[in-house]
C-alpha cells in the first residue's frame, strides 16, 4: 500500500471500514482498550480541571436539553482574557461535554478560559442540527463574554469537523460576527462522502447532499469570506490512519491554496486519541503552540 498509494474509490468495502476505524491504528493497545483507555482519559482530565478552576455546568446556549456549554473560569480578577471553545469528537455518536473540559487543567493557569460545547449526537441529532448547534454556541459564547481578548476553536475528530463547519459559517444569519483569532483542527474529518458507505453512517443516516453540504472541504470559499483572519492549524497524528491523514493533508492544501494562515502540524508518537489526550500537558507541542498563538508562552 504505501509503494501505490489507494484512493478512496478503490477501498474494498472492508478496508474502507477499517481506513475510517481509528481504534484500529493505535500502535499503544488493542481497539477496545484504547476507547476505554480514551474516555477514562479524558474523563480524569476533567475531574481535574473541575477541581482547579471556577466553573459553570449546563449553561445554556438554546432550547434543546444537550445546547448546554461548560465554562471553565481562571481565577483572575482581569476581564482581559483569552476564551478557547472545544468541541469534542466521538464521531458525532459518542462522547459529551462531561469528558470534554481536560484541556483547562494548563490553560486556566494562564488565564484562558475554556468553554466544553455539548450539541445533540446521533441519533438524536442529525448532521444540520449539530451544525446549527456548534455554530449558535459560538454566538452565545461571544454574547456572554464580550470583554474577551481572543476567541480560540478547537476541534478533535467529529469536533474538527464541526470546528471547520463553525469557520465556514455565513455569520449574517446569525446576528453577530465572532473573530475568531485561531483555530486547532486535531485529527479530524473534512470530507464527509468516503464515510456516507461505512458503519459510521448507520446513526448519523446520512444522504449524500448532506455529505456534500457540511463537508468542510466543499465549504473553503466561505471559509475564507467569514474567516479570512484566523490562524489555522490542522494537527494530525502519526499513527492516524493513511485515509485520517490523507483528509488532514487534502485540506490543508486547499486553505494554502485559498491564501490563509493555516500550518500542518504532523505529530509525532501519537496516534488518533493521545494526540487530543496530551491536551491536559502544559508541556505538550500543542498546548504550548496554542499558548504561543495566545501570546502566552
Amino acid at each position: 500500500m504505501a509503494a501505490e498509494r489507494l484512493t478512496t474509490a478503490s477501498f474494498c468495502q472492508q478496508e474502507l471500514e477499517k481506513q475510517y476505524s481509528p481504534s484500529r491504528w493505535s500502535h499503544r493497545m488493542a481497539a477496545d482498550d484504547v476507547i476505554k483507555a480514551h474516555v477514562k482519559a479524558l474523563k480524569e482530565g476533567t475531574e481535574r480541571a473541575r477541581s482547579l478552576a471556577q466553573t459553570l455546568i449546563n449553561v445554556p446556549y438554546g432550547e434543546e436539553d444537550g445546547e448546554k456549554l461548560d465554562v471553565y473560569i481562571p481565577k483572575t480578577a482581569s476581564l482581559d482574557v483569552n476564551l478557547v471553545i472545544y468541541i469534542h469528537g466521538g464521531y458525532w455518536q459518542f462522547l459529551s461535554k462531561e469528558e470534554s473540559g481536560f484541556m483547562a487543567v494548563p490553560l486556566v493557569d494562564k488565564d484562558v478560559v475554556v468553554v466544553a460545547v455539548g450539541y445533540d449526537i446521533a441519533p438524536k441529532g442529525n448532521m444540520d442540527l449539530m451544525v446549527s448547534q456548534v455554530r449558535r454556541s459560538v454566538v452565545s459564547v461571544i454574547q456572554q463574554y464580550s470583554h474577551i481578548s481572543g476567541l480560540y476553536l478547537c476541534g478533535h475528530s467529529a469536533g474538527a469537523h464541526l470546528a471547520a463547519m463553525v469557520l465556514s459559517t455565513d455569520w449574517s444569519q446569525y446576528g453577530a460576527t465572532p473573530n475568531i483569532k485561531g483555530a486547532f483542527l486535531v485529527s479530524g474529518i473534512y470530507d464527509l462522502l468516503p464515510v456516507l458507505s461505512t458503519y459510521v453512517n448507520e446513526p448519523l443516516k446520512m444522504t449524500e447532499e448532506v455529505a456534500v453540504r457540511n463537508s468542510p472541504s466543499q465549504l473553503v470559499p466561505e471559509l475564507k469570506r467569514s474567516s479570512s483572519g484566523c490562524q489555522i492549524v490542522v494537527a494530525v497524528a502519526q499513527n492516524d490512519s493513511p485515509e485520517f491523514r490523507k483528509q488532514s493533508e487534502e485540506y490543508y492544501k486547499a486553505l494554502e491554496a485559498a491564501g490563509l494562515t493555516v500550518t500542518m502540524e504532523d505529530v509525532a508518537n501519537t496516534d488518533h486519541f493521545s494526540i487530543i489526550e496530551q491536551l491536559v500537558d502544559g508541556d505538550y507541542h500543542l498546548t504550548k503552540l496554542l499558548l504561543k498563538m495566545m501570546g502566552k508562552s
